[in-house]
């Protein structure tokens, strides 16, 4: 594999990080809203959303890109690929974020709950200067998890035909003949993006657990 290969897979090495970054980000907005509203008080709301995670964490994340950018087209709604594959991940990240939040801010102890109600915080203010703090330390770990794992996931935006990294050196692959070679190269790119992450939640995971005691 000479040079003009590997950039090749630098470039869908950029490209997966953009649709991660998209992703994770837009999925955050998105999943903060899904949290807050699992935790509203509504049972009506509280219903919606909960079946809204339920359809994303119980059907594939493939199946997912697949409907939003084939789906789309059906209807007349025909977008670029990696528009399709930004919205399918963040749909995806929204449903997997919104249950991390969630469960982190039922975490936050009811005391803390009942001290921003005793001194007359409104709502707003409760969950911005109070709750939502403590919450995002206790999802810092599972959240970093699953960055990873949505990293990692950006490999079947090929379904749609756009090349990030896993299809980059597939098609490389392909031109060479020399896939142990091409995807040894893919998974160590993988592996430095990947690593970095996974070792800082798991350090994050000790500290927390370590001032918790």
């Amino acid at each position: 594999m000479g040079q003009a290969e590997f950039h090749f897979l630098l470039v869908g090495l950029k490209w997966t990080v953009i649709l991660s970054a998209a992703g994770f980000a837009f999925g955050g907005v998105a999943g903060l809203f899904v949290a807050l509203a699992r935790t509203s008080g509504f049972p009506a709301l509280e219903r919606t959303m909960a079946a809204y995670i339920a359809f994303f964490q119980g059907t594939p994340l493939l199946m997912q890109l697949f409907v939003v950018y084939y789906g789309l087209a059906l209807i007349g709604i025909r977008l670029e690929a990696w528009v399709s594959v930004s919205i399918g991940l963040t749909l995806h990240a929204s449903a997997y974020l919104g249950e991390i939040w969630r469960g982190s801010i039922e975490a936050v102890p009811s005391g803390q709950r009942e001290a921003a109600e005793a001194l007359s915080l409104r709502y707003v203010a409760r969950m911005k200067d109070v709750i939502l703090p403590q919450a995002l330390r206790i999802s810092l770990p599972a959240t970093i998890g699953f960055l990873v794992q949505l990293i990692k996931g950006t490999s079947l935006a090929a379904i749609v035909g756009f090349t990030e990294l896993t299809r980059a050196g597939n098609i490389i692959s392909n031109q060479i003949f020399e896939p142990l070679t091409v995807f040894g190269v893919v998974g160590v790119l993988y592996f430095v993006i990947c690593c970095p992450l996974s070792i800082i939640g798991a350090q994050m995971e000790k500290k927390f657990a370590a001032s918790g005691r």
